[in-house]
């Protein structure tokens, strides 16, 4: 048998099995033995209280999950861990490495571990005694927003924390214990971005001076050609790991939140 007929015999079986393979699986399908169940969450459609309250629960935890991104770079710890990782990548001098989403998950992990302590008091406090109808929305509310509040200020400088006050010109005496979160979070997170930075600083100096010593001892060679920054690469790697960098800074950055 030539090579044209055996590809010809070969592609026909070929198309005889696919064939096969679809027809029994359409055969078989029963739509009916496996319903789909419908979600609603239109409010209109509610025929009794029950329903007409766990539809706008189920509207209000969707709208939660839009927001919990947003909700995690400015209410946690996540500001200070993730800018910090991004000044060490920075100051070794690698482009890509560790990638993106490494040090994002790392720093989502952390930021995990170190707010566990406010997220089981909020669940403690507020969320369980809202699913138990045991407390109203408003009162779950503020139980929640006072380990977020407790957690922020206690990381907040006061220089920050009275600017937002200044300018909020609110007509009370604004306290640790009744300042708004609108007020709150801002004054927060400029705080941790002022400590990110004081971080990132501190990790420069050794690399900086790895970078000097390599383009001083280059340019003496007259080794112009040379990139310092290729050079010094690898000693600035090397001395990451022989200080176990990042036993370091994950234990530094877990300190400066206790």
């Amino acid at each position: 048998m030539s090579r044209k007929n055996s590809t010809i015999l070969i592609s026909v079986f070929a198309l005889l099995f696919i064939s096969i393979i679809f027809t029994t699986v359409k055969v078989h399908a029963a739509p009916e033995a496996f319903p789909i169940p419908k979600i609603n969450i239109s409010v209109d459609n509610a025929e009794t209280p029950q329903q007409y309250v766990g539809n706008i629960k189920l509207l209000i935890t969707l709208t939660i999950l839009s927001l919990l991104p947003s909700f995690i770079m400015m209410m946690t710890s996540f500001v200070r861990i993730v800018v910090v990782f991004g000044f060490l990548r920075s100051a070794i001098g690698t482009q890509q490495s560790p990638p993106n989403q490494v040090l994002i998950g790392l720093a989502l992990f952390l930021t995990v571990f170190i707010m566990q302590p406010v997220y089981s008091r909020i669940n403690t406090n507020a969320i369980q005694p809202y699913i138990q109808d045991s407390i109203t929305q408003e009162k779950a509310i503020e139980e929640a927003a006072k380990p977020l509040r407790e957690f922020m200020l206690k990381q907040t400088r006061q220089k920050d924390f009275k600017l937002f006050i200044d300018a909020a010109k609110l007509d009370y005496k604004v306290t640790k214990d009744n300042a708004p979160l609108y007020v709150v979070v801002p004054s927060y997170m400029i705080s941790e971005l002022k400590t990110a930075f004081q971080i990132g600083f501190l990790i420069y100096i050794p690399f900086l001076i790895i970078d000097l010593v390599v383009g001083s001892v280059l340019m003496s060679m007259g080794m112009f050609m040379l990139p310092p920054v290729m050079v010094s690469l690898p000693f600035k790697l090397l001395l990451f790991v022989m200080v176990d960098g990042w036993y370091l800074m994950i234990k530094s950055l877990i300190m400066s939140f206790s």
